[in-house]
């Protein structure tokens, strides 16, 4: 056996009969997700009953052994940079992270370091998730570089796994705190809504036609009303690219500060200038999950940041 394969061992059960080796193999090592399962079995690194499978789709014909050889994670492409992390949560399985305004999670055109991902390389040293066969930081959800607060990654295959089912299957709480142009009325309500890639600009998303983009769900309050302006919380039914954003404009209360989805009102343009704030003015505030390894229910809360802080107290009433 070649240095730094793991051969995982396992038994397929009479009621996987007529199952396809992938999903099989899935539910019986639920620490590899079933597409990193499908590349190895595709790669020769499975055998059934001591024959190599190559095919994922091979229906399982009867119970028996199976053994999967599995090669220790490469090294990421991305850097390790010891960049300063405010920790809300941490053990042997997962993180949570207090991130702050202007840090960009994935490295990408534009940001090929100074991430969050790159802090997480050199915070996790020697702990993190190979799912996918690369050694990296589990990240299972995003925030925009521009909004601040509270998001969560897997250190390892398991964890990202059990979190990443969550997220799909809309468990997770996840609540927004949020300074947007107007007042609501009513002063809460839902928001549904697709989004997808605007036609116009693809650099943004917008509200789309039933049948396409991605079922959105948002749910907001009114927290506090302000000067032609309100705090609101949002929570997330779904989770999509800028729905916060996008929802909350689509009623006519864009947040402020946000330079692409609302033009401030005039009666706001100068106290902005003033401070100084050009981002969208939000905030994950809660994150609340099951933890994936030890079943206990976890939930985490973070106060607005100063800016937001500031802003909030010059629309004050």
């Amino acid at each position: 056996m070649d240095a730094g394969v793991q051969v995982k061992y396992a038994e397929v059960t009479p009621d996987m009969a007529g199952w396809r080796l992938d999903r099989a193999l899935a539910t019986v090592i639920p620490t590899l997700s079933r597409e990193r399962l499908k590349s190895l079995i595709s790669a020769g690194a499975v055998t059934v009953g001591g024959r190599m499978v190559r095919d994922p789709a091979t229906k399982i014909a009867q119970p028996g052994p199976v053994e999967v050889a599995v090669p220790a994670p490469t090294a990421a492409g991305n850097a390790a940079q010891d960049i300063p992390l405010e920790v809300a949560f941490e053990d042997e399985h997962l993180i949570v992270i207090d991130k702050p305004a202007g840090l960009v999670v994935h490295p990408a055109c534009g940001n090929l370091d100074g991430t969050l991902v790159n802090a997480l390389l050199h915070h996790c040293r020697g702990s993190l998730s190979g799912i996918g066969g690369v050694e990296r930081p589990g990240i299972v959800h995003r925030i925009d570089k521009d909004t601040s607060g509270l998001m969560i990654a897997a250190k390892t295959d398991r964890a990202h796994v059990g979190l990443a089912a969550q997220f799909a299957n809309h468990s997770i709480d996840r609540r927004y705190r949020a300074i947007v142009a107007g007042r609501p009325l009513p002063a809460s309500g839902r928001i549904e809504g697709n989004l997808g890639r605007s036609p116009t600009n693809r650099k943004k998303m917008a509200l789309v036609g039933p049948n396409q983009g991605k079922h959105a769900v948002t749910h907001f309050a009114t927290l506090q009303p302000l000067a032609g302006a309100a705090l609101v919380e949002c929570r997330l039914e779904t989770g999509r690219t800028h729905q916060v954003r996008v929802h909350m404009g689509s009623i006519g209360h864009p947040l402020l500060g946000d330079p692409v989805y609302g033009k401030p009102p005039r009666e706001h343009r100068e106290v902005l200038a003033r401070l100084g704030f050009e981002r969208q003015a939000l905030h994950a505030a809660r994150l609340g999950f099951v933890h994936p390894i030890t079943s206990q229910a976890l939930a985490f809360e973070s106060n607005i940041p100063p800016d937001m802080q500031a802003l909030f107290s010059e629309l004050l009433i």
